[in-house]
């Protein structure tokens, strides 16, 4: 997307008043989440060593934030893309018994954004990491699983209604699945975010099935790595996909608003056919890579969600800004005020 003046823009909070709610939402949320996915905080990493495989890759070309370790030979570190890789050793570290996992707070730089109402320098979301069984390696598993997480979303917007009741709550009841391929089908003549724009409009809450593998056009519906999320498992007619992403309609900026990316991890198997598939397989050699690959990393599902995307969406504000104190073009900034969006 572009950045986006809306129309008549109101601001339903005060700037004071926003970051009462920034932490009422915040401290919601995470608990609701906590207690629908049996997970436990953990304390998290800004920065991992170069080298090591560890750093999620995102859709592969985004290059990490990094610097010399002085006391370590020069050797380098990356801030973290997110925490993807991370969370997965530490549950092995752990020994957590599936069904249960851990969250996190993740924050990182990603300087490679084109900065918009959406998209910021600062990322701040979420990490959650859950063991589960090998035998629940398929959708109806992360159809529930993205249930839950929906439905923590509904009740913190609740939530606020509650303490502040001229916010009126915009998700509908139920969360739309629809595999990529389904969309493509749909909206043939249309972009990958075209579809996603008019298919969050039409339900106002979809789970994009599929995200990463080729789909009949030749094309993914959008980029992922291919070592984390599994999204070239067979179904006997092509790439089904264990991943997607959680995007609601956001009638203010009239887009569609993803605040989250997850899925089912790759497995020793699908992770030698991602990186095939991808031409990498000389990841293989790197240490995280090499872990998984030997069978000593449990099976998980895994993502994250947006801390400033969630408040931004539940407290109806048209820029990130407005919830996050973070970097801003100057004609940016200046196109705000002159239209009554105060950033931080």
């Amino acid at each position: 997307m572009s950045f986006i003046i809306p129309d008549n823009y109101r601001q339903r909070l005060l700037p004071e008043t926003t970051e009462v709610a920034i932490k009422m939402v915040k401290d919601a949320f995470q608990k609701r989440l906590s207690q629908a996915l049996d997970l436990r905080r953990v304390t998290a990493p800004l920065f991992v060593l170069e080298g090591t495989g560890i750093n999620d890759d995102l859709s592969g070309t985004e290059r990490p934030v990094s610097c010399e370790i002085t006391c370590m030979n020069g050797r380098r570190a990356e801030v973290v893309h997110s925490l993807a890789k991370w969370k997965r050793l530490k549950l092995a570290t752990y020994g957590i018994a599936p069904g249960y996992g851990i969250y996190t707070d993740m924050n990182a730089i990603r300087a490679c954004e084109e900065l918009d109402n959406l998209h910021s320098l600062y990322v701040d979301q979420w990490d959650w990491e859950r063991v589960m069984l090998s035998s629940e390696r398929n959708l109806t598993y992360l159809r529930q699983t993205v249930e839950k997480i929906y439905d923590a979303i509904r009740a913190t917007e609740m939530d606020v209604y509650h303490e502040f009741p001229h916010i009126t709550p915009r998700l509908p009841q139920t969360i739309h699945f629809i595999h990529s391929e389904d969309l493509l089908q749909a909206y043939p003549n249309l972009t990958p975010q075209e579809r996603e724009r008019e298919a969050a409009k039409r339900w106002g809450a979809i789970f994009i099935i599929g995200i990463g593998g080729d789909l009949s056009d030749g094309e993914p519906h959008d980029g992922r790595a291919p070592d984390y999320d599994d999204w070239s498992t067979p179904n006997g007619e092509g790439c089904n996909g264990l991943n997607g992403d959680i995007i609601v309609w956001d009638n203010i900026l009239q887009v569609p608003f993803e605040l989250s990316s997850m899925g089912i991890r790759v497995n020793p198997e699908s992770l030698r056919r991602q990186l095939e598939i991808r031409h990498c397989e000389e990841r293989a050699s790197l240490d995280y890579h090499r872990t998984l690959l030997s069978g000593r990393l449990p099976q998980t599902i895994g993502g994250g969600i947006g801390q400033s995307r969630l408040c931004m969406y539940l407290l109806q504000k048209a820029h990130v800004g407005e919830v996050q104190a973070s970097i801003w073009p100057p004609e940016q900034v200046q196109a705000c005020r002159e239209a009554g969006i105060m950033l931080m």
